[in-house]
């Protein structure tokens, strides 16, 4: 998936930029175009997500890869505007994307890469691979959720497949009869 847009048209770098940003930190296609260029601390590697559906700031770290896509795209790609938003669209008057053109870039990315998903499969996915991912590699679920933006361990439950494989090896031994 993050290998379709490599083609270096400014669309393609705000898409692939894009792609990393739901691939790597799990980000719903409203925090992604909320994203404000005074968000990004490029020194510390690290940016903040406004209030969104949880109503919760994040902190979260900004992986290097990420960072990467986001200045190709900066320094590339993106349209000479005042708006203080990092995506924008490509086309003039280069307002702001909308949830709905995440949505549209990744069911894109999707049928590029060969991939046929479900309708109403979009970005979302990612949110559930991540947070799958961080749970087979160790994360608790209080870790997830916070990433994530969770409010309830019981949504990152929804969220996390389990690798059963790994449950077993840290389950304890059933000490009781068996029915």
């Amino acid at each position: 998936m993050l290998a379709v847009y490599q083609d270096g048209s400014a669309i393609s770098l705000r898409n692939r930029a894009i792609l990393f940003l739901l691939a790597r930190l799990g980000l719903r296609a409203q925090e992604v175009v909320a994203i404000c260029l005074e968000d990004i601390d490029w020194a510390d590697g690290r940016f903040n997500l406004r209030p969104g559906k949880t109503r919760r700031a994040r902190n979260l770290p900004l992986p290097h890869d990420v960072g990467q896509a986001i200045v190709a795209y900066l320094q590339n790609g993106r349209p000479k505007s005042e708006s203080r938003q990092v995506f924008l669209q490509s086309r003039a008057p280069f307002g702001s994307l909308t949830g709905a053109s995440v949505w549209a870039i990744v069911r894109q990315a999707f049928k590029r890469a060969g991939v046929i998903v479900p309708p109403g499969i979009a970005s979302h996915i990612f949110r559930h691979t991540i947070a799958s991912q961080m749970v087979n590699h160790g994360a608790s679920f209080k870790d997830v959720a916070d990433v994530l933006g969770h409010r309830s361990i019981e949504t990152t439950g929804i969220y996390a497949k389990l690798e059963l494989d790994a449950l077993a090896a840290v389950a304890l031994p059933w000490g009781g009869d068996v029915l």
